[in-house]
């Protein structure tokens, strides 16, 4: 993914290789201060940090070079806030999905990689399962010992396998957002393409094209609203819409069939006639 265009289409035009930070001997105390910044937004997942959590004894390390960047991220990844914000609220496969994000600044590939993880850290625990990412020749060859990691599961690389390129777009939900505040909460998001060895549709982050963040969940107990899919302009979406005014009268549901090309401004259309969009599926 190289060009300015396809990037801005796909929501990730704020994502460049520009922006990876590296901690150099004679930088300034702000340029330590921008890498302290970056390691907190990828490692936490963009989450709202406040004064009183910051890791204050790790960053004075940092800042005095008696630590890597590396090891600031380790620290960062097994603290008890890394855990109450994405440990103890999360499903085990979800975990995992989030530490490949934060830490490897990708999707996993496959079901053997999530399986993989599970079975370390039930047979060695917490702290192995952090170092089996940070540990790792994928982490050294990209990161090294002073860059501080970043998503990069949407750029074409050595090593990077093309169904990454997917799955990354279920992990990542724009860059205002943040992985305790998505619509699917804390539920798996990889677990049934991965199961069943299949590549997922790209849809494009919130505010995107005028699309949504939104996607039915696979058992349809959760919010069922879903933005404009990447690449399928030959395709008809079925739009349930509720209250939504009609020869006078309201209706309470009413189901739309539109056009890809259509959805964008047909949704905004429902809007402006006071209708509430209560679910877009595929048709």
């Amino acid at each position: 993914m190289t060009s300015s265009t396809s990037a801005q289409s796909l929501g990730i035009s704020e994502l460049t290789r520009d922006e990876r930070l590296e901690l150099r001997p004679a930088d300034s105390d702000q340029s330590v201060d921008a890498v302290i910044r970056s390691a907190y937004r990828q490692i936490l997942g963009n989450d709202h940090l406040m004064a009183s959590e910051r890791l204050t004894f790790a960053e004075s390390q940092l800042r005095n070079r008696n630590i890597s960047v590396r090891e600031f991220v380790r620290t960062l990844a097994k603290s008890e806030l890394y855990k109450a914000k994405f440990f103890y609220p999360n499903s085990q496969v979800r975990f995992i999905e989030l530490n490949y994000k934060h830490l490897l600044g990708r999707a996993p590939y496959d079901e053997a990689e999530i399986t993989y993880h599970v079975n370390l850290y039930c047979n060695e625990g917490y702290d192995a399962e952090i170092d089996s990412y940070l540990d790792s020749p994928e982490y050294q060859a990209n990161f090294g010992e002073q860059i501080v990691p970043s998503l990069r599961g949407f750029w074409t690389q050595r090593g990077q396998k093309t169904v990454g390129f997917n799955r990354m777009f279920r992990l990542y939900r724009g860059y205002a957002n943040s992985d305790r505040a998505q619509v699917e909460q804390r539920n798996p998001r990889l677990i049934w393409d991965l199961a069943r060895n299949l590549s997922n549709t790209v849809v494009a982050p919130s505010g995107v094209n005028d699309a949504w963040s939104f996607r039915p969940t696979h058992d349809r107990t959760g919010p069922a609203r879903q933005g404009a899919t990447v690449g399928q302009s030959s395709r008809v979406f079925r739009v349930e819409v509720t209250g939504l005014a009609k020869t006078g009268v309201r209706r309470s549901t009413q189901v739309l069939l539109v056009p890809y090309e259509q959805l964008s401004q047909r949704m905004q259309q429902i809007q402006r006639q006071g209708g509430r969009i209560a679910s877009v599926t595929a048709a």
